[in-house]
């Protein structure tokens, strides 16, 4: 089988084919190391039931903070969770991955499924399984007539601060903290260190700024096109005024330690943004390919939902996969589809609430 795109969704739903016998190569156009200041919240219950109790076991311990019950209120880090995956992958003898394979076509016939790298390169399989994003390539091949998720009207700025470069002596935050402020909300959350650790000292905030106002800044550095989000933008791709103007308003708007943690991530020029995207799928299949996580449904984060939203789809699958061969695997991935449809639907249909009274039309 053939995964393309290698971050959450990818990695889960191969490591619980891989677990069953299937011989899956993943194929993923980013770099092996991916830092991120995103954090999520993790079961290793729910993990186990794809990943079985030693992977899931493991991942959970990279994702999350290791100085016991008192840190259990700070949530777990994308970067963690994902490398702990990578390590569960690699252990697995029948799953091959590929970083810096970018897929640049996919396709199928009677033979089976196939894609093609940037390098020339062409693997073929029984299966193509679409896990590369809200941007799929494969989507365009399962759902021709709509495979572009919309642009929801609103931006997203994330990033991360340790605690030793912030001067704050005051209480450190304790959990999730909601702000909101007109065409603005903020998502301030506390995160562990590098290593795991909780004490003062190691710890870091992040935090998730949604932003209704800068719209047209996005459209004109070509981040969205008409009704579609393309890219995020780094922040070196901001000049020094939008940068310093970011830093003004966060002071003005935002209470310590938020303003503290995202004046110093801009200082540093170290955080994203994010134009935010939304896809309601009508299918999830066509013939021998299949979607799981945001390539097949896209949320507005607000929903608190798209992991364990990809979690449920890569258990799915492999459990439809279950003891297939490649003739039956068509019927198998139909099967897939009349489960999981309707949760996709509503998962994104949930969010559209917030992002129609959030979003702003410039």
């Amino acid at each position: 089988m053939l995964i393309a795109g290698g971050s959450l969704a990818g990695l889960m739903a191969g490591i619980g084919l891989a677990r069953q016998g299937h011989r899956i190569t993943l194929l993923e156009r980013a770099d092996r190391h991916r830092p991120s200041g995103a954090a999520l919240s993790v079961s290793e219950a729910a993990l186990r039931t794809i990943l079985g109790p030693e992977h899931a076991r493991a991942a959970v311990r990279m994702a999350a903070p290791r100085d016991g019950e008192a840190a259990s209120a700070v949530p777990s880090t994308w970067a963690g969770l994902y490398e702990g995956l990578c390590r569960a992958a690699e252990s697995e003898p029948r799953m091959t991955m590929r970083h810096r394979a970018r897929v640049a076509e996919v396709g199928q016939d009677r033979g089976g499924v196939w894609a093609r790298t940037d390098d020339g390169h062409r693997h073929r399989a029984d299966v193509l399984i679409g896990a590369d994003g809200h941007r799929s390539l494969v989507r365009r091949t399962v759902a021709p007539e709509r495979p572009d998720a919309s642009f929801a009207g609103y931006v997203l700025w994330l990033g991360v601060a340790a605690e030793r470069d912030l001067d704050y002596a005051g209480r450190w935050p304790g959990g999730l903290d909601i702000r909101h402020t007109g065409n603005h909300v903020l998502l301030g959350y506390p995160l562990a260190g590098p290593d795991g650790s909780t004490a003062p000292g190691h710890r870091r905030l992040g935090w998730a700024w949604y932003d209704g106002t800068r719209n047209a800044l996005f459209r004109r550095l070509g981040a969205v096109r008409g009704q579609i989000a393309h890219h995020s933008l780094r922040s070196t791709d901001l000049d020094k005024g939008v940068r310093d103007g970011l830093a003004r308003e966060a002071a003005k708007r935002w209470p310590r330690p938020w303003r503290d943690a995202i004046g110093n991530s801009i200082d540093r020029i170290d955080f994203v943004g994010t134009p935010i995207a939304e896809y309601v799928p009508d299918r999830l299949v066509n013939g021998r390919m299949v979607l799981v996580g945001d390539a097949a449904h896209v949320p507005t984060p607000m929903t608190g939902r798209g992991f364990g939203t990809s979690l449920d789809d890569a258990e799915a699958l492999a459990r439809h996969l279950r003891d297939t061969d490649g003739s039956q695997a068509p019927h198998a991935l139909a099967a897939y589809e009349a489960e999981r449809l309707a949760p996709a639907q509503n998962l994104v249909l949930s969010g559209q609430g917030f992002s129609r009274s959030f979003a702003r039309p410039a």
